[in-house]
Formats: structure tokens, sequence, C-alpha cells
């Protein structure tokens, strides 16, 4: 690669960062997103509800008070960066820039869910679905199961959360195994979905689920063996976005390798606790 690198090789480069970022981000598209903010915080705003009363003719209108809130997401700034040795370069015999773009991708991508993670895990609800729910009489810690998936639920419709199609449920992988082990999840007389021959749950009891599998960023987050797994409404959680994921490329003559990087600065909070809250598992 000559040292001068051309404007298409950075131009192509970060498409291709891009492509592969909006692949691997899981979680992103499943909140409330806020792009463009200025400054390092944003504030996002909750209207409460309003009750209607009777109307006595001739009078006065009784204003139902509603209440405003807001919540506050801090930015922070992140980078994914790597250096490529010029003299190495001659000696691979795979395309680089294709293989530091799905790592610098994944890596955006991964701490992007991380923030939206670690902000449901500080300010979900807190009533939660206990490690020990299931059909029965039994009292004992166990895995993800039809009992816990419709304890969320429950929760989630008696705080009026709308079943409009922006539920959503994360899931860790051992959990997502529990749940194809359940025939009322995974079986076809209780549902179409046919989960037990693709592998994966798509919608079920009004829920879009996402797996998370094990990350060095944190993951779902696990203590002993009680695994911490999420649903919510979309429009619960926030992701304020400063600046947006981009790449550039820098030559660095004092370590004679190129600097591939990425860039962006986000923060996540939770909105709305009534549309959060944690399905704990046993793992």
């Amino acid at each position: 690669m000559s040292i001068q690198a051309s404007t298409n090789f950075i131009t192509s480069f970060d498409a291709m960062v891009k492509a592969a970022y909006q692949a691997a981000g899981t979680l992103r598209n499943a909140v409330r997103v806020k792009t463009g903010v200025n400054g390092s915080s944003h504030k996002f705003f909750k209207l409460g509800q309003g009750v209607a009363t009777e109307r006595i003719p001739q009078s006065d209108i009784t204003p139902m008070n509603i209440s405003h809130a807001n919540v506050t997401a801090t930015l922070k700034d992140y980078s994914a960066g790597e250096y490529s040795d010029v003299l190495d370069l001659e000696k691979l015999s795979y395309d680089e820039k294709k293989e530091l773009a799905t790592a610098v991708a994944n890596a955006m991508g991964r701490r992007m869910d991380q923030l939206i993670i670690d902000a449901m895990n500080s300010g979900a609800n807190a009533t939660s679905v206990a490690n020990t729910v299931q059909e029965g009489s039994g009292s004992s810690a166990c895995g993800f199961n039809i009992a816990k998936l419709l304890a969320a639920k429950a929760l989630m419709d008696a705080a009026n959360v709308p079943d409009d199609g922006n539920r959503y449920m994360a899931l860790s992988a051992n959990a997502l195994k529990d749940a194809l082990l359940d025939s009322k999840i995974s079986s076809n007389d209780y549902t179409t979905i046919m989960a037990i021959q693709t592998g994966k749950l798509r919608d079920f009891a009004g829920f879009k689920f996402i797996v998370i599998g094990t990350r060095k960023e944190g993951g779902l987050p696990l203590a002993s063996n009680n695994r911490v797994n999420f649903a919510w409404h979309k429009d619960a959680v926030g992701l304020a976005i400063g600046h947006d994921m981009h790449t550039e490329i820098n030559y660095i003559p004092e370590k004679t390798s190129w600097l591939t990087n990425g860039l962006f600065s986000a923060g996540a909070v939770v909105i709305d606790d009534e549309g959060v809250y944690k399905v704990n598992t046993k793992e």
C-alpha cells in the first residue's frame, strides 16, 4: 500500500465499515434514537397520562394536568483502532482492508449495544421477573421458559405498555436454548413459528427476540449463575448520538504503520421504567 493513501481508498473503506456496522449492531433499531446531538448530553422527554372527566354543559373545562418529565443521556466518546505495518501488508495473503472493516464495525456495534444494555440494567423497573418463575409449584431457580415470558408480558400489559410490535426481549444464548426446549414456545402445537427448526425466535407473545452472545464489552449481566435478560418497549429506552460512526485512515511515521480508526460519541438512558423489565434466568 502506498504511503500516500488515496481518497478513494479511504472513502471505500468508510463505506465498507458502515455497511458492516449496520449489520453488526443488534439493539440500535430497537430503541428510540436521536442523532445529531450537540453538546455532551441530551434530554429525552416523557409525557404523563391524562384522565378524561365528565363534561357538564356550560362548565369550565377541567385540565388533565399532564406531567412533563425528562431524563438525561450523557454522551461519551469511543474509538476502535488498529495499526497495520507497511511491511507486513506486503506479506498478507488476504484483503486486510475488508477484515479491518469488519473488525472495526463489529467493535463499534457491540459497544453501542453495551451502552443500551448498561442503561437498561441501571434504569429498569424495580419489579422484575425472578429466576424462580416457572410453571407449576416449583420454587427453585431455573432457565428461561414460557412462564417467564408470560410474566414479562403481564408486567407490560399491567403498565399499559403498547403492544404495537415494538416490544423486544434480549436473551442470552443459554436462555434461547432453554426457550427452544420449552415445547410451548417451540412446538407448532402452540405457535406457527416452528422455532425448533430454525433455531431462532421471531415474534412470540408480542415480543421480538434478540440474542446477545458472550462479549468482551460485558454483554447481558451475569452474577454467579443468575443471568439478567431484558424485556422493553422501543420508546422506553433512548440512544443519543452526537457524532455518528465514521472511520479514518492515517499514516503514522513513528510506527511505520497505517492507523485505521473508527469513532463515535453516544449515550443511552431509560426514558420510562414502566417499559423496561429484567427477566432473570439461571445459567
